[in-house]
């Protein structure tokens, strides 16, 4: 009985002769998880981060400014009222600062240029606070914190840069205060004690000396925190990506334990009635009384019992890993032999297999399940295949290694897929369960051989394997599990 065919797909069935042989791991799962605090060049560090730490600053500072407003109607309330000057300021400070960070809201939504905003934000913010330092006591303000407060929020968005933006604007604007000040080209507020503002240069040296040096300190403080978090950061979402890793190879290791006890009963239950439908349906063929369309119906039975087998046996072969037997292996004489089964058998008949390659190529693996790697490939690529397309197998020599590769003329393998090709159950078709690319990617990963995937939509796809002339000292076959006894696989009795 030939084996059947089915319409393929990246991660189709195969169905041919082959020794059992497990699954692919699944991928490594790429992820991360960018912390609320990184910087933004930090690993995970991007510009959906990043607008969300600027939204928390427009935030932060709508909190101060309303804060300044408590404060400013306390004072109101307990009886003191300043003149009208400083109320003024203050009202203006306040309102424009709110009115900013409506323009800086508006911006952030449509998501551009989100650094030159951050930015911005920390220059504006530091005038804001110069503006709050004048009217609270000039040089010697106890508002001249809030400077330092902005170089740690420019170190939390941006790192070392934001914190050098913050602190050169703040010390530029506490500077140019200072000095309006000392030059007297800004007067002491008219409604402020003359006293409480230092106007001469003896008097502002000083405070200007103690801010500025407190300003140094905080934003090199600042910085060090933010690279240490940076670096912190990192390393959690290295230890966040290998633990997902780790909980998605447990999940994969528990499907496959389960599709293993459903393969043993599989094997029991299915086989045994595909066994008897195909000798059932060879005597009713050889009785000679059946008309043609009768006979046409019996080669369809046969057909799908046949791909029923292969599909149990596929699910075997995912199910029941085996540590591969190193021996001599003619890899030219295994291409060719499947090259002329593929040709005889299924679709074989409407899309032409050829083999390029030397007489001989030897290799040591593993002769049954090289033999099923070649098969599953070659098959895949003819499910691709419309009918008249060429399947090419080639191989050749490089100095160091064997190059077998598959090509097919079929649609290509969407971008969207490629990533999870060898996955175990993963397929693009409506109907199969995406076992055949997995069985390829777990037998060469027990040998320690390679597989490299080109495809290109609507040009084909061609999958090309590295068979090194020394198999690497410390294979696959090494981490395989001992496998669970399940029945052998063999083809229904005709």
């Amino acid at each position: 009985m030939s084996p059947a065919a089915s319409p393929a797909s990246p991660g189709g069935e195969a169905g041919a002769p082959r020794e059992h042989a497990g699954a692919a791991p699944s991928r490594d799962a790429r992820a991360s998880t960018p912390s609320m605090l990184l910087p933004s060049g930090a690993p995970g560090g991007a510009e959906a981060p990043l607008a969300s730490r600027l939204t928390w600053l427009i935030a932060l500072r709508l909190a101060v400014l309303t804060v300044f407003l408590v404060v400013t109607a306390a004072v109101y309330l307990g009886g003191f009222t300043p003149g009208r000057f400083s109320s003024i300021v203050a009202l203006v400070t306040v309102a424009a600062a709110y009115g900013v960070s409506g323009i800086y809201a508006v911006f952030l939504r449509m998501n551009r240029a989100l650094r030159a905003i951050a930015r911005a934000q920390l220059v504006t913010d530091q005038i804001t606070w110069t503006a709050l330092v004048y009217i609270t006591g000039g040089a010697s303000s106890g508002a001249t914190s809030l400077y330092g407060l902005t170089c740690l929020t420019g170190a939390i968005l941006l790192g070392l840069p934001g914190a050098i933006v913050a602190a050169a604007s703040g010390a530029a604007a506490y500077l140019v205060l200072c000095a309006a000040l000392g030059l007297h080209l800004l007067g002491v507020p008219p409604d402020q004690p003359a006293g409480a503002y230092a106007t001469q240069w003896g008097e502002l040296r000083y405070p200007m000396f103690v801010n500025l040096l407190a300003l140094l300190v905080v934003t090199l403080l600042a910085s060090y925190l933010a690279e240490r978090l940076r670096a912190t950061g990192g390393r959690l979402v290295q230890a966040t990506a290998r633990a997902e890793q780790a909980t998605a190879r447990a999940e994969q290791a528990e499907r496959l334990a389960a599709l293993g006890r459903l393969a043993a009963g599989l094997a029991h239950e299915i086989r045994n009635p595909l066994g008897s439908i195909a000798g059932s349906i060879e005597l009713l063929r050889t009785g000679g009384t059946l008309s043609d369309e009768d006979r046409k119906l019996c080669e369809i039975i046969e057909r799908e019992t046949a791909r029923l087998n292969d599909l149990v046996g596929d699910m075997l072969d995912l199910s029941r890993p085996r540590v591969p037997t190193l021996e001599g292996v003619d890899l030219s004489a295994t291409a060719r032999d499947v090259v002329v089964l593929a040709g005889r058998s299924g679709r074989g008949s409407d899309v032409e297999v050829r083999f390029d390659g030397p007489p001989s190529a030897p290799v040591t693996a593993d002769a049954a399940q090289m033999r099923q790697v070649v098969w599953n490939l070659v098959r895949n690529a003819i499910q691709a295949s419309s009918a008249g397309a060429v399947v090419t197998v080639r191989l050749w020599r490089d100095p160091s290694a064997w190059l077998l590769e598959i090509r097919d003329q079929g649609r290509g393998i969407p971008a969207g897929a490629r990533d999870r090709l060898f996955d175990a159950f993963f397929t693009t078709r409506t109907h199969g369960m995406g076992i055949g690319l997995a069985v390829v990617k777990r037998i060469l990963d027990d040998h320690g051989f390679a597989i490299e995937v080109d495809s290109r939509e609507g040009e084909g796809t061609a999958f090309r394997v590295r068979v090194p002339d020394r198999p690497p000292e410390s294979g696959g076959a090494e981490r395989l599990a001992v496998a669970a006894e399940l029945p052998p696989r063999s083809r229904p009795a005709a």
